[in-house]
Parts: C-alpha cells; structure tokens; sequence
C-alpha cells in the first residue's frame, strides 16, 4: 500500500487562515483547547522515575508511565500515517469534581532510541465536568505543540494524522477530518529545535504534559490507528515488528492495552 497522495500533497490547506469571529461558547470550548495543550509531548518515561526510556526491538511487551501504542524501531523513517475514530473520553471512576481529563492519540518520528526532536501530530480529547473537548494539533519536539485551531473535531469523526520528513530539520504535519472534509497541515523550514534520526515510527496514545506534570488521564475507551503505515528506506511497511508498550502508573497499575498487527493498532484503556 501507498500513501494517499491527497495527504502528502504539497496543496493541502495551509494551518494559517484566520478563523472566522467565534460565539462565546465557540471561544470558551477553544480556551478549555489551549489550556489542555499548553504544554508539549513528555519523552516515554519509566514508570515511577524522571529517567527518559529507551524500547528495546522487541515485539515483547513494555511498560511506560505516558506512552502506549506501537513503536518501530530501525532506520531510514521518513513519513507516517494512521486514521483513527475520535473517542468519547469518560472521566475515571475515581475523578475528582471540576478536574479535567484528557488524552492524546498521534502518529510520529523519533522520540524513543533518538531522544534529540519528535516531529508529530494528532488529537487531544478531553472531559471535564462532563463536557467534552477536542483539539488537533502538531509539534516538533522539544518545541511546544500548537494547535489547529481551524478544524472542528466531534466524537466519531474520522481524522486521518500524517508526518512527513523532507529532512531532519524540516517537514510537514497534516491532520484531514475525512468526516468532514477540511484539511490542515503546517509545514517546518528547518531550523528547528533538534534534529530528526528517523529511527522511529510511532502510533502512539498518550499522557501528555503540562505544567510539567502529567494531565489526569481520560478513560478513552479504545483508540484504533488504521492503515497504519510507515515509509523506511522508500519503501511502505505496517506494524509488524513494532515494539508494544503500555501505560503503567506510578503506583504499578497497568492502564493500558495495546497491540498491533499489519497495519492497525489498538490501544484501550483498562483504568479504573
């Protein structure tokens, strides 16, 4: 299989347009956004520790206080892809009144075996108070993530997440809500933070940070990433090979499960 050249295309629309005047509702759903991406992507983790974790190449399962999903681990990653259906996020059982939960679900390069930048995109979604939020958004780590503030996301749409490296210091990251038609990328011109390896490919749901600490995390139920694929070397492969890693708190409760096979990952949440 090939990417779909709808997707790679250099005539996507561009993440610069200025968004007509908001309602008070349409601004305050926007600021509950920001506030939940405020901070940027935390570096896998070892449960427990501040020590950054490094995924061995196996399909064994491994256990991570942020990251589950998938990881490839070799060389020569250029671009990589996935669809997934935006979940209903549910507070946990244990939530506390008028604290907000959120997760995110992104597809990836680098940021595990090269710790030095991540070029990234994907969605949040959050829950607070029973009132749901959604955000897309893209990062070239270790910068901040932003967001796309010109495309809508409900529950149940389809967003197609794509990053593609045209060097180690320059690429694009597109989100396409294929429910809805619209269509964002943003494009980095090198110069960037760090430098890609292009040692990884990731399909990854995640505890993200903010405020240097991990966000409360959501009960997302399941995420899948479909036609999941990746471009190494020129040439198109799925997930097979892909390292498993799964959520563990600091308290060794397991919150996730993941696994992976040809070109589809799933990763729920098994959480209280």
């Amino acid at each position: 299989m090939k990417f779909s050249t709808s997707i790679l295309s250099s005539s996507l629309l561009a993440a610069t347009a200025i968004a007509a005047p908001l309602t008070a509702q349409r601004q305050a759903r926007n600021a509950a956004r920001q506030n939940a991406r405020a901070g940027k992507t935390q570096l896998p983790m070892k449960p427990g520790t501040n020590e950054v974790m490094h995924f061995k190449q196996t399909t064994e399962e491994q256990y991570d206080s942020n990251w589950a999903g998938a990881v490839l681990i070799g060389s020569g990653y250029t671009a990589v892809t996935a669809s997934i259906v935006v979940p209903t996020p549910q507070a946990p059982s244990d939530a506390s009144p008028g604290q907000q939960y959120c997760a995110a679900a992104w597809v990836g390069i680098d940021g595990d075996t090269c710790s030095s930048a991540i070029l990234q995109t994907g969605v949040d979604f959050c829950i607070q108070d029973g009132s749901t939020t959604y955000s897309a958004w893209y990062e070239w780590f270790p910068d901040n993530a932003y967001n796309f503030n010109n495309l809508e996301i409900s529950a149940g749409d389809t967003i197609q997440m794509t990053v593609d490296a045209s060097s180690l210091t320059s690429g694009t990251a597109t989100i396409e809500n294929t429910s809805t038609g619209q269509s964002v990328t943003h494009t980095f011109n090198g110069g960037e933070d760090g430098s890609l390896c292009e040692t990884n490919a990731e399909w990854i749901v995640e505890d993200f940070e903010e405020g240097g600490s991990l966000v409360p995390f959501a009960n997302f139920g399941a995420v899948t990433f479909s036609g999941a694929e990746a471009m190494d070397g020129g040439s198109t492969v799925g997930t097979d090979g892909a390292t498993i890693v799964d959520i563990q708190s600091s308290s060794g409760q397991v919150l996730t499960s993941s696994s992976a096979s040809g070109n589809s990952v799933t990763v729920q949440y098994v959480g209280q």
